[in-house]
């Protein structure tokens, strides 16, 4: 999973993106767009700010994740409350929540494979987060699948006037609960800061 290289016409070899191996297949990665960083670091520095002093550790974006030979991530945010997972050049085995941020070329493995894969792994918890829909999907396992629980949506200012208080009382969600850790809000505006609208 380290950073995949080529030759160049000369000979010398340069750094290409980095990969993931899913399903025992190579996936080049693509560089992440500025929403889609902010939005990892955004994560990252709530639930550091959060752990501070407890058990459970949260990786940010570029941590290296292996699951088996043929599924080896590098999720866009974890959270790992079994130390004995956490060695110098990743983790190894499932974490307890997982948060992968869709960008278009990764969207069907992160919907589809991943998930899947992060289901049979014994996964806690999976978000799928949409830079573009403002959105949190939060996946919660039964048995060995991940299931679609709820999701989450920082709905823009033009839209919230356009609806009626029954609309807003349905839609509307300030903040919302990890599974893992039921007295911490997580407030989608802090999910979400700084993102363009």
């Amino acid at each position: 999973m380290e950073n995949a290289s080529r030759k160049t016409d000369t000979g010398i070899l340069v750094d290409q993106s980095p990969a993931e191996i899913i399903g025992g297949r190579v996936v080049m990665m693509s560089p992440a767009r500025t929403d889609h960083q902010r939005v990892a670091r955004n994560i990252a520095r709530f639930f550091g700010n959060y752990l501070e002093g407890k058990t459970c550790e949260v990786f940010g974006d570029g941590a290296l994740l292996y699951l088996s030979e043929e599924n080896q991530f590098i999720p866009d945010g974890m959270i790992v409350c079994d130390p004995g997972k956490i060695r110098e050049d990743g983790v190894h085995g499932a974490p307890d929540l997982v948060v992968e941020i869709l960008s278009p070329s990764t969207a069907s493995n992160d919907r589809i494979h991943k998930k899947d894969i992060y289901g049979k792994c014994g996964v806690r918890e999976y978000w799928i987060i949409s830079v573009r829909e403002r959105s949190v999907e939060v996946y919660l396992p039964e048995g060995e699948q991940l299931v679609l629980k709820n999701v989450y949506t920082l709905y823009p200012a033009y839209l919230v006037r356009s609806m009626n208080e029954a609309e807003k009382t349905e839609l509307l969600v300030e903040d919302f609960r990890c599974s893992l850790f039921p007295d911490l809000p997580i407030p989608l505006e802090r999910i979400f800061a700084q993102v363009e609208t």
